[in-house]
């Protein structure tokens, strides 16, 4: 048990171009955090900030100290964390480790992602710059690596393809109550399957899309709000190709691992979760290697409803990645923002998960090069 509490929370929408700047969309949540929290911004000891492409795109250098002056907050101690994909939680990480070590009595973490600051082109070559640099040169991207480790699923498992389109129908339908996602409509497995292809399997509604967002948490270890339970995180190779199975995310099976003997939990305690869902393959790896299912059978429980939002195990009330959206600094701690208004009961009437009072979250680095959990309790 940490002893650390989340105070409270907040996040803007999340959109595909949003008319805010980078620091206005990550001051928005953090004094909405505040709000939520009860707290002045005098109260903050430090302060965390999550983000990734903003020197990339030309768009913003220096936002962790942007923040302290937008916020009034001159004086606490300030840092920027870069983790890729799984920056979000990183910096959720990083305060919490700060609460923990007595650094800081109030802790405010910050993610936030503008995008739209770039071009399609632009963006997809700087994330293209997260594999390896071999892979990088050899032309392999994300969604071909996605799309490899789906191939191999559906032939090695026997799953037929729709088991991959009934994630994004899934997750779609719980984002049509979440009126922060960035897609809130309902789409059918027929609507997945005939998208355009991106890298086969995988298509169009397989994937995540560019977002602007940012989600903010106060944490403190006055006994308030949300309890985190536990948190860890571990790497994998940087290569995946490197790996001995091409199935394999080492990476989340550690770091679950870690979480939960930390926590001195088992998977059975965990009432929802929030999953990296980038790729619709991923929800299933990500389910497997964290032992909330054997290997090869996620995709019946999906196909069974076990994971829709009034299913047995509910993953992604808020829509995941694939429709809430992917504001790469913001993401990991918008699952944690969805997690605490699910614990607290405070979530949309159509999207509550009833009698929930244990959460799980991964945020995930490139293609599972490095994974970070957190488990939270009421």
């Amino acid at each position: 048990m940490t002893g650390v509490h989340i105070a409270g929370v907040g996040m803007t929408p999340f959109r595909a171009e949003s008319d805010r700047s980078v620091l206005e969309l990550a001051t928005a949540a953090a004094e909405d955090a505040l709000d939520d929290a009860g707290r002045d911004a005098g109260a903050v000891a430090s302060l965390h900030v999550g983000n990734v492409l903003t020197e990339a795109l030309d768009a913003q250098a220096g936002l962790a100290n942007a923040l302290v002056s937008a916020l009034g907050v001159e004086g606490v101690r300030a840092d920027r964390v870069e983790n890729t994909s799984a920056t979000g939680a990183s910096a959720a990480h990083r305060g919490i480790e700060a609460v923990v070590s007595g650094e800081s009595d109030v802790a405010l973490v910050v993610g936030a992602e503008r995008m739209s600051d770039g071009d399609t082109s632009r963006v997809t070559e700087a994330i293209s710059k997260l594999t390896h640099d071999r892979e990088y040169l050899q032309g392999l991207t994300l969604p071909s690596l996605g799309a490899l480790a789906a191939g191999s699923y559906l032939e090695r498992y026997g799953a037929p393809r729709e088991a991959l389109a009934e994630i994004a129908v899934k997750n779609h339908a719980n984002a049509v109550a979440n009126p922060f996602a960035q897609f809130r409509k309902e789409i059918s497995v027929a609507d997945v399957l005939e998208s355009p292809v991106v890298a086969r399997p995988l298509r169009l509604y397989d994937c995540c899309p560019m977002t602007d967002g940012a989600a903010a948490l106060v944490l403190t270890r006055e006994r308030a709000g949300v309890h985190v339970a536990s948190f860890a995180s571990a790497t994998d190779t940087h290569a995946v190709a490197a790996r001995e199975d091409v199935l394999g995310m080492g990476s989340v099976r550690a770091a679950g691992d870690r979480t939960f003997e930390r926590a001195e939990r088992g998977r059975e305690d965990v009432d929802i979760a929030c999953i990296h869902d980038a790729f619709t393959v991923l929800e299933l790896l990500e389910l497997e290697e964290l032992g909330f299912y054997e290997p090869g059978t996620a995709w019946e429980a999906t196909m069974d409803g076990e994971t829709r939002r009034d299913g047995a195990f509910p993953v992604n009330p808020g829509g995941g990645l694939k429709a809430r959206g992917h504001p790469l600094g913001a993401t990991g701690l918008s699952q944690l923002v969805e997690l605490v208004w699910q614990l607290r009961g405070d979530a949309e009437d159509a999207r509550q998960v009833p009698d929930a009072d244990c959460g799980f979250a991964i945020n995930v680095a490139g293609f599972g090069n490095n994974s970070v959990c957190t488990l939270l309790e009421t």
